[in-house]
Order: C-alpha cells, then sequence, then structure tokens
C-alpha cells in the first residue's frame, strides 16, 4: 500500500532572517507560520506558507544546500505579478513557456522559486 501524501514541504537555506522576512513575507507574501531555534542565538529554522505551499527556511550548516530550486503550481500567476509590490533587487517578468506562464525568482541566498500557472487562463 502507498502512503497518501498531506503536504511537502522543500528545505531552503538561509543566512539572514531579516533578508528572508522581506523576500518571502514583505514581497512575495508568505505567511512566516512558526520558528525554532534550539537556544538563544542558535541557527533559526522557520516555516513559511503561500496557500497550500509550505517551506522551510535553514540556517542550520547542512540541512540544505543553496541554490536549490521548487517549482510552485499556482493560478492567476498574472494577475499576481501585476500586484506584486516593487523589490529593489528584481523584477521578474512572466514568461510563456510551452509548459504554461512561468515567473522565476531567486532569494536573497540563491534558492529558486518556479512558479508555474497551467490553468491556461495565464
Amino acid at each position: 500500500m502507498t502512503p497518501e501524501v498531506t503536504r511537502s514541504a522543500p528545505v531552503f537555506r538561509s543566512f539572514d532572517e531579516a533578508k528572508a522576512r522581506e523576500f518571502y513575507v514583505d514581497w512575495l507574501g508568505f505567511d512566516w507560520t512558526g520558528e525554532h531555534r534550539f537556544h538563544p542565538g542558535a541557527p533559526l529554522y522557520a516555516f513559511l506558507r503561500l496557500g497550500a505551499f509550505h517551506l522551510h527556511l535553514s540556517e542550520h550548516h547542512g540541512d540544505a544546500t543553496p541554490g536549490s530550486t521548487a517549482i510552485v503550481f499556482v493560478t492567476g500567476l498574472r494577475d499576481w505579478h501585476a500586484a506584486l509590490p516593487p523589490y529593489p533587487n528584481m523584477r521578474p517578468g512572466v514568461e510563456t513557456q510551452p509548459w504554461g506562464a512561468e515567473m522565476v525568482v531567486w532569494d536573497p541566498f540563491g534558492n529558486r522559486l518556479r512558479f508555474l500557472d497551467q490553468s491556461g487562463e495565464a
């Protein structure tokens, strides 16, 4: 019997909580749903969510490799893109690809999110 997958959460390496919050929360609109440190001053492990997409950020050495990629399937990509506030370090576009409309962003730590709209409405 195959188990039912109820959720997945890629882990991205991060190095700076303030930059992570500015990028993920302030710009892209993720919810910062929780965080953990083993003791004060310990590296941060954070829990984020954008709709049904869950993402973990870790400052712990060895938890993840900088430069990772996650594909996030969305609907309404062009409208969301148009509503994004200005961000000083990036101005992504929405490209029409054979597999759907795609917007690619890189976080401050070199990780890449590929937002992909395959609804045909993009």
